[in-house]
């Protein structure tokens, strides 16, 4: 197969600004120094033609270094890697939409990306006219667009609203759209973000399905995403990335078992999770102040088999006397969001003082849920119903990741099986079977 992509060192470096601190007394000599400088610099960027850096102090850091692989047509390839780790700046340069800083990247045929919801679309014109301008920015003639334009209005299921414009579209119609034609229009080259979580289980099933079609068509494909089970169901090879650079690039599997040991090595403390007042909520009269999830033997662990025993240690403050106290833990799918498992613990039922601190450890065992990725949703409260007195994290920095189990023991699990999200033991009881014919 001949090579269609094409990278060669690449490398992508930005400049971020920062704001200095300022103490609660700054003297006007360190003021007009301070704008002094800022003018300065943001003078000499215009001149040079440079974006205007914004703050104090500016630091560069590179988003990729030294990437380097060579895609094969027809090749069905997963990107993974864990958020910032440099993912979608990778895709971006292959789509041209920014320039490497370092390095060079070789594409041979037509390439269709799908970036962000509703790339290219121009808010103003309707849904018909979009599809017809995006089939032109990749290359397409008007009559190799009209010639797929059924088909790819029917697999986005907007046909009611065709002909309004598409600023009011929904986020669902939007990337149905945008998918629809991106998939649609024979690209030899298909991009793909994680966009597909914005639309409905049902959808993201179909986008899939389609991604699939278009990989044993003999066209490549290039695949991120952070659902485990999507990639090694889509992609025959994979590639990881960490803080800008290829970590592995092999056969699927290993390097979803790659991805998930460097996984395992994550904590989830102030810094990655609890300080997050973005995923937090609650009144503030308890708090939890530590998150740990573990292994039976106690060794901290973020990924597990099917069939094994998940521990939570979590460490509590009150800031108010309270009439008991109460905990769940819930694991949500990585895609729809939908509460797939939930636990309430009763901690105690007894008044307790402000200033009570706390630990409690809760188990979940024999882990039956399929291979995925779960983020965690952690609740405690006073053991009543109460609008202030509670705190919870939605959607922990670190979600739990489930693996096969090695031997597929439970329900003779096939990971290739997109069906449900749990593994349930059962026998079968009759089998009874009668000649054909006679």
């Amino acid at each position: 197969m001949s090579t269609v992509i094409h990278a060669e060192n690449l490398g992508k470096k930005y400049t971020i600004g920062h704001q200095m601190q300022r103490g609660r007394y700054v003297a006007l000599r360190d003021v007009m120094m301070q704008n002094a400088r800022t003018l300065w610099h943001t003078t000499r960027d215009l001149v040079q033609g440079k974006p205007v850096i914004q703050g104090d102090t500016q630091e560069e850091i590179w988003a990729l270094k030294d990437v380097s692989f060579e895609i094969k047509q027809g090749e069905a390839v997963g990107i993974i890697g864990r958020n910032g780790a440099g993912k979608s700046t990778l895709l971006k340069i292959l789509s041209r939409i920014t320039e490497p800083s370092t390095g060079r990247v070789t594409i041979e045929g037509r390439l269709s990306s799908l970036l962000e919801v509703g790339t290219g679309f121009h808010p103003e014109l309707t849904g018909r006219e979009n599809v017809y301008l995006n089939g032109a920015i990749m290359g397409m003639t008007r009559r190799e667009i009209s010639r797929k334009f059924d088909e790819i209005v029917a697999f986005a299921e907007v046909e009611k609203f065709l002909d309004t414009p598409v600023k009011r579209f929904s986020n669902g119609m939007y990337v149905r759209l945008a998918f629809a034609v991106a998939a649609h229009l024979e690209p030899e080259i298909l991009l793909v973000d994680e966009v597909l979580a914005v639309g409905d289980a049902a959808f993201q099933k179909k986008c899939l399905g389609k991604m699939g079609d278009v990989a044993h068509e003999g066209r490549t494909v290039l695949f991120v995403s952070h659902n485990m089970h999507a990639v090694r169901m889509l992609c025959s090879r994979g590639i990881l990335i960490e803080n800008g650079k290829v970590i592995a690039d092999s056969h699927t599997d290993i390097v979803l078992k790659a991805y998930m040991d460097s996984m395992r090595k994550i904590e989830v403390n102030e810094e990655t999770g609890i300080a997050n007042d973005k995923i937090r909520r609650g009144g503030g009269t308890i708090r939890f102040t530590s998150v740990a999830v573990e292994d039976v033997h106690g060794k901290s662990c973020f990924s597990f088999n099917m069939g094994d025993n998940m521990r939570f240690k979590l460490s509590y403050i009150t800031y108010v006397k309270m009439s008991g106290l109460a905990v769940s833990i819930v694991l949500r799918s990585g895609i729809t969001k939908e509460i797939i498992t939930s636990a309430r613990h009763i901690i105690t039922s007894q008044d307790i003082n402000s200033g009570t601190r706390g630990t409690v450890i809760v188990e979940l065992p024999d882990i039956y849920i399929r291979p995925g990725q779960y983020p965690i949703y952690l609740h405690i409260s006073e053991n009543k119903s109460t609008k202030t007195n509670y705190d919870v994290l939605d959607d922990l920095t670190h979600p739990i990741i489930i693996t096969p189990n090695g031997d597929y023991k439970y329900n003779n699990f096939d990971p290739k099986r997109p069906e449900g999200y749990f593994s349930i033991p059962s026998k079968l009881v009759l089998n009874e079977m009668s000649a054909a014919g006679g």
